[in-house]
């Protein structure tokens, strides 16, 4: 079934390529358009187009509907084009003309624009929630071991003191910029499309306020077109947030790769949470952080991906916009899981305490050294030729204390600000 049938066949081939993989990722979107199914009916209702009788029987079939959805037996057989076919011809299998009704004042292009606006605000939420739990576990962490010092590297180079305080919660952070966008990306999903139709409303006298509300979002788009044009603009607003959230646990995941490694040794995990070669039995391998590291870099190209498949459209609805969905939807699922597993490793996570005891760390307090001449009175740029001529000749010997109290330094983590700013975020 398809809901523009007129009645003639359409070529098998022509029904496989346009239909795609459309069936298996409106699974996912099923108890949503339930939802919409629901909203809008009871909006008929209230313009007079559906009778009680009409809307409590749709009413029955869309709760029955909604069981198999969660019970995981709903399907979308071959014959039908998406899930919009299949829940209507449900509806008209079991209650006749009244199901016939459904469609009324509506388009298969609102339909699924309401689907997708009611999937990316919860799946944002878990994205949100998962966000959250690993910034509060970073900020443990930093709290943890605030007092560890830790190598710095600018080029790659050994530069000045940090500190696992300073590292940890700089991630969390960063985060909080991450939610930035998240926070927008929902702000722009919290809209209702519906009424909007094929793009240019409706005869029909619909109450598009009625469905805002039954459907909880906080406000609608109001201008028809401006609804349609939204596909794909949202997807490329969500794949920007998720992007971002992507890019900190990808730089993340980087660091802990580098610092695992043997010539670093900065941190170790549990065996469980690594694996081995299979001809050299030392290894320790960071494959979990490193299929982080891909799967959030392969985030980070959505955005462009979206833009590529958009940006040449004009206004109104164009089929190349089925594809997003391909990118849209597994992406959540891809960095939810990411977030799970780097929450879950970090747990684990084992700091060495001792690391800047190596010699080859020496020149790390270069700059302590040279600050505190300059507080002793020598001019800066002398003190920094006198220590310089040091470290050539090899005759540095460092004083490892390090006092650094200004905000956001070693010594002023400032996590306390850092949790009030992701509250507020």
């Amino acid at each position: 079934m398809k809901l523009w049938d007129k009645g003639f066949s359409t070529d098998k081939k022509i029904d496989l390529f346009t239909v795609g993989n459309d069936r298996v990722l409106d699974l996912i979107l099923a108890k949503y358009d339930v939802m919409g199914n629901l909203a809008h009916a009871q909006m008929l209702h209230k313009i007079g187009l559906l009778s009680a009788d009409e809307l409590t029987a749709i009413k029955a079939e869309l709760e029955a509907i909604t069981i198999k959805i969660n019970d995981g037996t709903f399907t979308i057989e071959s014959n039908f084009e998406d899930v919009h076919s299949k829940i209507e011809f449900l509806l008209t299998e079991k209650l006749g003309d009244t199901g016939k009704k459904i469609h009324t004042a509506r388009s298969r292009n609102d339909q699924v624009l309401v689907d997708i606006h009611l999937f990316v605000k919860d799946a944002l939420k878990e994205i949100m929630d998962e966000t959250d739990g690993l910034f509060d576990l970073l900020i443990t962490l930093a709290n943890r071991y605030q007092a560890v010092l830790l190598p710095g590297y600018t080029h790659l180079q050994i530069a000045m003191p940090s500190s696992f305080g300073l590292w940890f919660s700089a991630y969390a952070e960063t985060l909080i910029d991450d939610l930035y966008f998240v926070k927008a990306a929902f702000k722009m999903a919290d809209q209702n499309p519906l009424g909007s139709a094929a793009g240019y409303g409706s005869s029909f006298p619909i109450d598009r306020d009625f469905t805002t509300k039954a459907l909880n979002f906080s406000t609608l788009k109001y201008n028809s077109v401006a609804a349609q044009m939204s596909r794909g603009k949202l997807e490329k607003g969500v794949a920007f947030a998720l992007s971002a959230v992507a890019s900190t646990l990808s730089k993340m995941s980087m660091d802990i790769c580098l610092y695992m490694n043997q010539n670093f040794a900065f941190i170790s995990f549990p065996d469980e949470l690594t694996t081995g070669s299979s001809i050299m039995p030392h290894k320790k391998n960071p494959d979990v952080f490193e299929l982080i590291r891909a799967k959030c870099n392969k985030l980070q190209a959505l955005p462009y991906e979206f833009t590529l498949i958009t940006n040449n459209l004009p206004s109104g609805y164009h089929r190349d916009l089925q594809l997003l969905k391909e990118g849209l939807i597994p992406a959540f699922s891809t960095l939810k899981s990411c977030l799970e597993m780097l929450s879950y490793s970090l747990k684990n996570i084992k700091v060495n305490t001792a690391i800047l005891e190596d010699e080859k760390y020496n020149n790390l307090f270069s700059v302590e050294t040279v600050n505190k001449l300059v507080q002793s009175g020598v001019p800066f740029r002398d003190a920094y030729k006198m220590v310089g001529k040091e470290v050539a000749k090899g005759q540095f010997k460092p004083d490892k204390t390090v006092c650094h109290t200004h905000i956001g330094s070693i010594g002023n983590l400032c996590l306390q600000a850092i949790v009030e700013k992701k509250n507020k975020a």
